[in-house]
């Protein structure tokens, strides 16, 4: 089984992988490995504007499902079950749909999110409240494939979390949408 995750900023996408791989043996393939060795090797600093342009400048050039494509043959080639965060296209995200993967979407309140990514202080977390409403607003729609349009493929996924209460709640939601995705594989 592969799994895509997408998801608001600071909405819990890594929490769903953490669970897969900890509890359900899932192995983790991260869109953010892929672009930060590219952020690298262009000598940019690795925070979210430079993850932003690197991404679009990479979906552009190599075709908007690159990163998608990149992180599933890798899954693929490792086998077994696997999680693949972060999907921010729909080109992606329809990509791995017509692979077989099934498709998470993450959410929660802004408020608790921003509170979240300052607290994991991630190079790409540092930032004030107010642009962090703003980079989400930029991040949410987007008519060009080779764009981040995370609210495009929020509306295509199969399953759709809410990550506003505790760890274990949020835990029995992503195995509610486990047990579904596994009912969809049987027939």
């Amino acid at each position: 089984m592969i799994i895509g995750v997408t998801g608001t900023n600071g909405s819990g996408k890594g929490e769903v992988a953490r669970y897969l791989v900890a509890e359900k043996g899932f192995t983790h393939f991260s869109s953010r490995e892929i672009i930060t060795e590219e952020i690298v090797r262009r000598g940019m600093p690795v925070n979210r504007d430079s993850m932003n342009v690197v991404a679009n400048d990479m979906r552009a050039k190599t075709g908007a499902t690159y990163p998608q494509e990149q992180l599933y043959e890798r899954a693929a080639a490792h086998g077994g079950d696997a999680v693949i965060e972060s999907v921010r296209e729909v080109p992606g995200a329809q990509f791995l749909r017509a692979h077989g993967a099934f498709l998470i979407g993450v959410d929660a309140d802004q408020r608790e999110r921003y509170e979240r990514i300052t607290k994991r202080a991630s190079a790409t977390d540092h930032v004030d409240f107010d642009t962090f409403v703003a980079q989400e607003e930029r991040e949410m729609e987007n008519p060009d494939p080779a764009k981040q349009n995370v609210g495009g493929v929020m509306k295509i996924v199969d399953a759709t979390l809410l990550n506003n209460g505790t760890f274990e709640e949020f835990h029995q939601e992503i195995d509610a949408a486990l047990e579904g995705f596994k009912r969809k594989e049987s027939i």
